[in-house]
């Protein structure tokens, strides 16, 4: 488990299913996940179950759980590993019902120790959509530097959106 001030990180466990669910069905955050078909409860049950060998699958998921409450306020996933050149993706999701209260920033401080300390990761990246000025804010503010714009790259109900990266090199503390 990785622990801050305010909230703990930690891997997936059978009970996280329903509210994997709810999160990957809410249609609000299709747009950030690029989904367009619900997920069923038996695929996320399935994918909960999984052996979470980063890997094996290149991936891992963290549940961001308050130190307060003890309850699951989002997720951050590290994807697409790539071990030879040490990068990853990255990507988090706040519940709508927990945002602005420092969560995400503190869970990303968190993460990239642990992607630098444990597994040796030197850079991060993310992707993100021109109108989602929160976690451009996000990343911005955690040192991130944007190094790309790819133009009229998403179809949000007809309406073209830019996407932009961004980028994040670890370096030891």
């Amino acid at each position: 488990m990785l622990i801050g001030k305010k909230v703990y990180l930690r891997t997936l466990e059978p009970q996280d299913a329903d509210q994997l669910l709810y999160w990957e069905n809410d249609p609000e955050n299709w747009k950030v996940s690029n989904t367009i078909v619900p997920f069923s409860r038996e695929l996320i049950q399935q994918y909960v179950n999984s052996a979470q060998d980063i890997y094996a699958v290149k991936q891992i998921r963290f549940m961001i759980c308050s130190t307060d409450t003890k309850k699951s306020v989002g997720a951050i996933d590290l994807f697409d590993f790539d071990p030879r050149h040490q990068r990853m993706g990255i990507g988090i999701l706040i519940d709508k019902n927990e945002r602005q209260n420092g969560y995400a920033s503190e869970a990303l401080e968190l993460v990239e120790v642990y992607a630098l300390d444990q597994i040796g990761i030197r850079n991060l990246y993310c992707n993100i959509l021109e109108d989602n000025q929160d976690s451009i804010r996000l990343f911005e503010q955690a040192g991130f530097v944007k190094i790309g714009h790819k133009k009229n790259w998403f179809n949000h109900s007809g309406k073209w959106l830019d996407e932009l990266m961004f980028q994040k090199e670890l370096v030891a503390h």
